[in-house]
C-alpha cells in the first residue's frame, strides 16, 4: 500500500477546488481517494494556512470550501438559503443597497445571516448593506432638500400675500369729437368682490402603526438571545405583537414564540404549540412579565397527564 505524501495531497485538493469551484468534502473525497474525515481534516488544514476560504451558507450540514477569488460563484448555491434570508437575497441584488434602518425587522436580521452576500458599511451614523458584487464606491446617498425655517418660511407667505393684496387697476380712457371737453376717466374694478371659495374639510389621516413599538420589541428580542449565545436560524413569522423564530440552543433547533405582552394565556400556548407541531419542532415561549402561577400550575399538570377518558 503506497502511502501518499500529505504535501501532494493538499495540491490535489487546492487543483480540485479551483477546477469545480467551491466544492463539499464529500466532493474532495470522492476526487482525492479520501475517506471524508480525512477530506475534512485536510480542508481545515488548509483552512488554517489561509489557502483556501469557508462560506456561511451551508449545504445540508456543511459549509462550501473555495479559493480567493471564486466568491462570485457561491451566487449558485444561494436557492439553499432560509426563506426569509432568500428574500432578503434576492432584494439586496436587486437594489443593490439598502439603508439598515428602513427595512423591516425580519429583513435586517437575516441581512446580518446572510454574510457570504451582504456586506454592511457605515456612512455617518446611518448602516448600509451592499451587494457582495457591488463595489462600496458606486453607491450614491439620496440627497435630502434642507429644511426652510420657520422664519424662511413666515417670510415666503408674507410676500405672496403682498402680492395678491395689492392688484392692478386698469383705466380705459374714451375719445369724443370734442377735444374742448375733457371726458372724465372711470376706472374699471377688476377685483371689485373677490370670491372666496369654499375650504374642504380635511379628514384625518388614519395613524399608521409605528414602527418604534415593533424595533422596541424586536430590539430586545433580539438582546435577550444575543445574551445567551442564541442563534437566530430564520424568522418564521413577525407582527407588532408576536414573533416566531427558528433558533439554535446546543445545535438542536427549536422554535421560540415571543410575545408582546406582560401576560399570556392558555390561548397563547396552545397557538405556539400548533405552531410548532406544524414545524415539527420543540418550542419555547418568550413574554414582557412573569408567569402566572396558573399557567405555570397547568404546565406542571399536564406534563404528567398520559390522556384524558370519557365516562359512559
Amino acid at each position: 500500500m503506497t502511502v501518499q505524501n500529505p504535501l501532494e495531497i493538499k495540491e490535489k485538493i487546492i487543483l480540485a477546488i479551483k477546477y469545480q469551484g467551491p466544492v463539499l468534502p464529500v466532493h474532495i473525497s470522492k476526487q482525492v481517494g479520501l475517506s471524508i474525515l480525512f477530506a475534512s481534516a485536510f480542508l481545515s488544514e488548509l483552512l488554517s494556512e489561509k489557502r483556501i476560504k469557508i462560506s456561511h451558507i451551508r449545504v445540508g450540514s456543511s459549509p462550501l470550501y473555495f479559493t480567493p477569488g471564486q466568491e462570485y460563484r457561491l451566487e449558485n448555491f444561494a436557492h439553499h438559503l432560509k426563506s426569509k434570508e432568500k428574500d432578503a437575497f434576492v432584494l439586496l441584488k436587486e437594489k443593490k443597497f439598502l439603508k439598515d434602518s428602513e427595512q423591516e425587522p425580519a429583513i435586517r436580521v437575516a441581512l446580518r445571516a446572510i454574510k457570504d452576500f451582504a456586506v454592511a458599511f457605515k456612512k455617518g451614523e446611518e448602516i448600509f448593506w451592499r451587494y457582495f458584487m457591488i463595489p462600496e464606491t458606486e453607491f450614491k446617498p439620496v440627497e435630502t432638500k434642507p429644511e426652510i425655517s420657520v422664519e424662511e418660511k413666515a417670510q415666503e407667505v408674507e410676500e405672496e400675500t403682498k402680492v395678491v393684496q395689492e392688484p392692478e387697476r386698469i383705466t380705459l380712457t374714451f375719445k369724443t369729437e370734442k377735444p374742448s371737453e375733457p371726458i372724465k376717466e372711470k376706472p374699471l374694478k377688476i377685483f371689485d368682490k373677490p370670491s372666496r371659495k369654499k375650504e374642504k374639510k380635511k379628514t384625518p389621516k388614519k395613524k399608521l402603526p409605528s414602527k418604534k413599538t415593533n424595533e422596541k420589541f424586536f430590539n430586545a428580542v433580539k438582546e435577550f438571545l444575543s445574551k445567551k449565545s442564541i442563534e437566530i436560524s430564520d424568522v418564521e413569522g413577525f407582527s407588532k405583537n408576536e414573533m416566531s423564530l427558528r433558533i439554535k440552543v446546543n445545535d438542536k433547533e427549536k422554535l421560540l414564540v415571543a410575545y408582546n405582552k406582560k401576560r399570556i394565556t392558555e390561548d397563547d400556548i396552545i397557538k405556539a404549540h400548533k405552531k410548532a407541531t406544524e414545524l415539527n419542532l420543540d418550542y419555547t415561549i418568550l413574554n414582557l412579565g412573569d408567569t402566572p402561577k396558573k399557567i405555570n400550575s397547568f404546565i406542571e399538570a399536564v406534563k404528567k397527564l398520559s390522556r384524558i377518558d370519557k365516562l359512559e
